[in-house]
């Protein structure tokens, strides 16, 4: 495990890949390794990218070594359910077409045992409630990078009022520009700064 975290933290996806496989060959449970290996491995990175040690591009290669051990899991987590903590769905909202941050978001929420359906960018608040019809997630999960797009935030929300779905799910919002007393002001359930914060977010969501 402790060289699985060593390698997903660099970002060499082929070396993480072929310990994973390692692991599975060997016989070890594919919750273990998500959470013994894959999680504390992202919490690094996180802590990381908080403190400003690294960035964006840095983070990103570690969540994209993360999503291709995540390939080799998910057969064996869809078979152990006991590794399942509830499904989300995300975007970008409706006129933001900025993906990184959201992308990162959602391999970390897969690797933190979240079913994720990633709606990707310019996401309409009738995308989003078609997706709570479709799916029944227990969060959604909203993002947006630019401070014209937010107030589709707020519209989104509105859109699952209208549409009878918000009480049965918790929304997420993040963001470069959004803020926590922002979150409170359009009454989502949650704020994240980055993308660890998130992930926790989630988990008390």
């Amino acid at each position: 495990m402790q060289e699985l975290r060593d390698h997903v933290v660099a970002g060499d996806a082929g070396a993480a890949a072929a310990e994973t496989m390692r692991a599975l060959d060997a016989g070890v449970d594919a919750s273990t390794i998500m959470n013994d290996g894959l999680i504390p491995a992202m919490d690094v990175v996180g802590g990381r990218f908080s403190t400003g040690e690294i960035y964006v591009p840095e983070m990103l290669v570690s969540a994209l070594a993360m999503k291709r051990c995540l390939e080799h899991l998910k057969p064996h987590l869809l078979a152990d359910r006991g590794a399942y903590r509830g499904s989300v769905v995300i975007g970008s909202v409706k006129g933001d077409l900025h993906d990184i941050g959201k992308n990162i978001v959602a391999m970390m929420l897969e690797g933190a045992g979240f079913e994720v359906e990633d709606l990707g960018v310019d996401v309409s608040p009738e995308a989003f409630v078609a997706a709570l019809h479709a799916t029944q997630p227990q969060i959604v999960a909203l993002s947006c990078l630019l401070t014209t797009t937010m107030p589709m935030m707020p519209r989104t929300i509105e859109a699952l009022e209208e549409a009878g779905v918000r009480t049965r799910v918790r929304v997420l919002v993040g963001g470069a520009p959004v803020t926590a007393e922002y979150a409170t002001r359009i009454g989502a359930d949650a704020y994240a700064p980055n993308a660890a914060a998130g992930v926790e977010a989630a988990k008390k969501l």
